[in-house]
């Protein structure tokens, strides 16, 4: 009955040596993307984007209630027939609406590929620039505190958010650690 129980007591003992020797760092991306100039531009474009395709797509509902206000006004002077053709129009409009909205706003919609297309080279310098100040600094696992990890408790001495910025060559005179926004 002992042995196994030594065998479990031996091999927790030398998962918690190997644990103690491991080096783990964090980042706050978000914070990062803050400081990267490029970041405003691209939230910019985004946003510009949006906007045109949200007064669009007003466009498009002011023309559905137009239609509907007409078909309701006029309804008792159309024949079987035209009222048929008139509520199917309306359904049509707004299912062409509908199908703007997804095709813009949607989760695999042109918003979401221009902010993937937009965003994939900042990204890519942000993970460059982590991997050598994790390499350079001999961080086992570097976690991003601004994501869906769920920290308890951090120390400062441990968030590398400004070594990335400076290894990205953003200037980082006047920053204060991520912790501190």
């Amino acid at each position: 009955m002992k042995r196994p129980s030594l065998i479990f007591t031996a091999l927790l003992v030398g998962a918690t040596a190997l644990q103690a020797q491991q080096k783990v760092g964090y980042v706050d991306s978000e914070y990062i993307l803050r400081q990267v100039p490029e970041y405003a531009t691209v939230q910019q474009n985004l946003d510009r984007l949006a906007t045109d395709w949200n007064a669009e797509m007003t466009r498009l509902q002011r023309e559905i209630d137009q239609t509907f206000q007409e078909y309701q006004s006029r309804e008792l002077l159309y024949t079987a027939d035209e009222r048929k053709d008139k509520q199917e129009e309306i359904i049509r409009k707004e299912e062409e609406l509908e199908q703007y909205r997804v095709r813009h706003f949607g989760p695999e919609g042109e918003l979401f590929k221009q902010q993937e297309q937009l965003m994939r080279p900042i990204q890519e310098r942000i993970l460059e620039a982590v991997e050598e100040v994790a390499t350079t600094g001999g961080y086992d696992y570097v976690l991003d505190k601004s994501g869906s990890t769920l920290f308890l408790f951090y120390r400062d001495q441990y968030d590398l958010s400004i070594q990335v910025l400076e290894e990205m060559g953003i200037d980082t005179e006047n920053l204060r650690p991520s912790t501190g926004s």
